[in-house]
């Protein structure tokens, strides 16, 4: 629950601070981990410390009799638990279908063989320490070279891609590749159970509340009124809370086995075994293009991937069909299984690494054609969709492209590598489009006017640390007239209207539509109930002769000046509340027939600074211009941007999870060798939002803006590093060595 403290313009698109930012940096704020409820116990993982084989032999006697240890399970003392069966849309879903300890295979390194229940958390690791597991090993396989496993996937094809590519003028025919990347956000992941003997209630780090209650029913095999899931705050996902993970179920399943509370907090090193990661992708772009520039053809083969009985599909070429005209088209897709964990969503999942490829690509046939890059984009502008035949909603990527190309001074820039230099350093500039599907899921939302002047807004979802608290203020805020301070806003229960999961940027757009009907019927509920009876001023009239406009009800005809607060009308009739509920339908797996095209699109410019002296690298400048519908707060609607932007120089130059062949654990499984960008490699960040609504989504004509940031952004990055250096990266990370071997 968070309230604003001081009152402030009730104005979409302007630049407020977080209504939850005091608790947080008072800390106030209350995270899964800080939950402590009377008599809790501590929940300790047993991680496989193989990658493929068989339990042979599990031996937790000696580590039940240590002091405080109340109980150790395994698979046969574990008690029943149950598969998950999704529903419809993002329903019920989670990645890893398999329950804990369901049968005695190892499929990957880390895998839950047992957890230690202590009343002490180090009285449980110690316990862990004490359970002797013997393992019939095989030799597992996590290569990271991806070969075809059967035949692929068409996902999206037009026209004879194979005879125009052929026959064209000038081709490009590269591979390109991201690594296995790990979300390492500083709250790791945690679930507090609670068991009443009949209920349970879960304080959990989810990005989706309602969805992680209808997985755990399922699993632990109770209605969806026995599970409340409460996440008030996040300390980050970046997609990796979106759906639940096996520690949740242990946690709760020792409550209920034991009838006490359990914490169970997953460790910086489980974190790169148990909770998935972004897959490793390979992905071969063949483009062709007529002397002049025009593409004649684009190809997009793309591998990803996954766990042994998981079907994770990281969707390369989701935005590859629409972003340019070509008349020939053809994207693929396949999974190679590898004994790894599943993997999962990451900020931006799919079009992140399928843009450095494509976008990659695009930089190369620029070279190739001897023409400006941003030219050539420009050059192959679709005037619609070409994939499905579409108009767009919404589309402004060449105003990205221009404006952006005049932030950065593009005009300026000389095509051979090399050849800018300023202060004794040699510049790389580069650039990518970038773009993000643009879509609704359902939402309920209550929204209650209260007798002391203030508002209420719940809704089931959750804020993950976007903004969601102060968005959900400004809706009721602009359609009520009250000032942010006297709105109250209720997330993250499932005690509360449903609402959607916090992911696909896309949590902003669904709520809208819901959140605007819940207060439009609160104000009509507070009009009916003036009207009633013969009290004055507004007893016995039409209700049509009413309105409702900055927190007062006036007579039409009469003027806002004579206005009464709306308290006042609910004091006069001894009403606590006027409420209203709203709710929307969402257009994700909608099977209602599509109008229009639904994206957000962007353009990238980066600036590097190269010293081949002594080989250092810096991203000095980016230039971002994002078209992503109309901007409801552009405050934290920047930090989202500035924050992709830097994840991107992670992506770019440093992030890369590395398997041991020989026994398949992540090698590098600590903050101190992951290296992520932090402030010092954060360079200047220039964002500049369009600002067009869409209307077509919603009515404030808002799209999201959580990934679209991220989308392109290696791209950009590599690119100006060829620029400077000469050096062509298809291979994520770039590597220092690479560049030495150059000069």
């Amino acid at each position: 629950m968070a309230t604003a403290r001081n009152a402030v313009p009730s104005t979409i698109a302007g630049s407020l601070p977080r209504i939850d930012g005091p608790l947080k940096v008072s800390g106030a704020a209350i995270y899964s981990s800080d939950y402590h409820f009377p008599g809790m116990l501590y929940a300790v993982p047993v991680c496989s410390t193989i990658a493929k084989g068989r339990i042979a032999s599990l031996d937790s006697s000696a580590a039940e009799r240590m002091p405080g240890v109340r109980a150790v399970y395994h698979r046969e003392s574990i008690g029943p638990l149950f598969r998950s069966v999704p529903a419809e849309g993002l329903s019920a879903y989670l990645d890893e279908r398999r329950p804990p300890f369901e049968d005695d295979v190892i499929r990957y390194y880390g895998q839950y063989v047992a957890v230690a229940v202590a009343q002490t958390f180090e009285q449980a690791e110690a316990a862990v320490s004490a359970i002797k597991v013997t393992y019939n090993q095989e030799k597992p396989d996590v290569r990271m070279h991806l070969d075809p496993d059967g035949k692929p996937t068409v996902e999206s094809s037009r026209g004879t891609p194979d005879e125009a590519f052929a026959g064209a003028a000038i081709k490009l025919d590269e591979t390109y590749g991201t690594p296995v990347e790990t979300h390492n956000p500083i709250e790791l992941h945690a679930s507090v159970a609670v068991w009443d003997g009949q209920s349970f209630t879960l304080y959990e780090t989810t990005q989706g509340v309602v969805n992680h209650r209808d997985v755990l029913a399922q699993m632990l095999g109770v209605p969806t009124e026995n599970i409340r899931v409460i996440s008030h705050f996040l300390g980050s996902g970046f997609g990796g809370k979106l759906f639940p993970w096996p520690h949740s179920l242990l946690a709760a399943t020792a409550s209920r086995n034991l009838n006490r509370p359990v914490k169970l907090v997953v460790s910086r090193q489980m974190m790169f075994q148990n909770v998935g990661h972004r897959p490793r992708t390979q992905q071969r772009v063949r483009l062709s293009a007529t002397a002049d520039g025009k593409l004649t053809s684009l190809r997009q083969d793309y591998l990803n991937h996954t766990s042994i009985l998981d079907d994770y599909k990281e969707n390369c070429g989701e935005a590859t069909p629409y972003l340019y005209g070509t008349p020939n088209l053809r994207v693929t897709s396949g999974l190679v299984r590898r004994n790894i964990g599943t993997p999962t969503s990451m900020r931006g999942p799919g079009a992140v690494p399928g843009l450095f490829a494509t976008e990659s690509a695009m930089d190369e046939l620029a070279i190739k054609l001897e023409m400006d890059p941003v030219e050539l984009r420009l050059l192959n502008e679709p005037e619609k969709d070409e994939s499905n035949d579409l108009p767009f909603s919404s589309r402004h990527l060449t105003e990205c492209l221009t404006l952006g190309a005049r932030k950065i001074g593009w005009s300026q820039r000389t095509p051979r590598v090399g050849s800018m230099k300023k202060d004794g350093l040699t510049l790389g500039w580069g650039m990518a489009s970038c773009s993000w599907i643009a879509e609704r899921m359902a939402a309920e939302a209550t929204v209650d006017l209260r007798s002391d002047g203030t508002a209420r807004v719940s809704c089931g979802t959750q804020d993950i640390g976007t903004g969601t608290y102060t968005i959900l203020a400004q809706i009721v805020a602009e359609k009520t007239g009250l000032p942010l301070d006297k709105i109250e806003v209720v997330l993250g229960d499932t005690a509360l209207p449903p609402g959607p999961i916090s992911g696909g940027s896309w949590a902003t757009a669904s709520v809208i539509p819901a959140i605007s009907q819940a207060a439009q019927k609160a104000m009509q509920a507070v009009l009916t109930a003036a009207t009633k009876g013969n009290t004055p001023p507004f007893g016995g009239q039409a209700i049509d002769a009413l309105k409702f406009e900055n927190g007062r009800v006036y007579l039409k005809e009469k003027g806002r000046e004579t206005g009464v607060a709306f308290q006042e009308i609910l004091k006069q009739r001894n009403i606590n509340a006027a409420s209203g509920s709203g709710k929307s339908t969402g257009t994700f797996l909608s099977t209602e027939p599509r109008k229009y095209s639904m994206h957000s699109f962007g353009a990238h410019f980066a600036e590097v600074t190269w010293q081949p002296e002594i080989a250092r690298l810096r991203v000095s400048r980016v230039v971002t211009v994002i078209d992503a519908g109309r901007i409801m707060n552009s405050r934290p609607a920047r930090n989202q941007i500035e924050g992709s932007v830097v994840m991107g120089v992670g992506m770019a130059f440093f992030e890369k999870t590395t398997y041991d062949p020989r026994n398949g654990a992540p090698i590098n499984n600590n903050l101190a060798d992951y290296i992520v960008a932090t402030h010092a490699d954060a360079p200047e960040i220039d964002v500049t939002f369009l600002d067009y609504p869409d209307t077509v989504l919603n009515e404030f004509g808002a799209r999201g803006i959580g990934e679209i940031g991220h989308a392109g952004i290696a791209a950009a990055l590599t690119s100006a590093v060829y620029h400077a250096t000469g050096v062509r990266i298809r291979e994520l990370p770039v590597h220092i060595e690479d560049l030495l071997a150059k000069t």
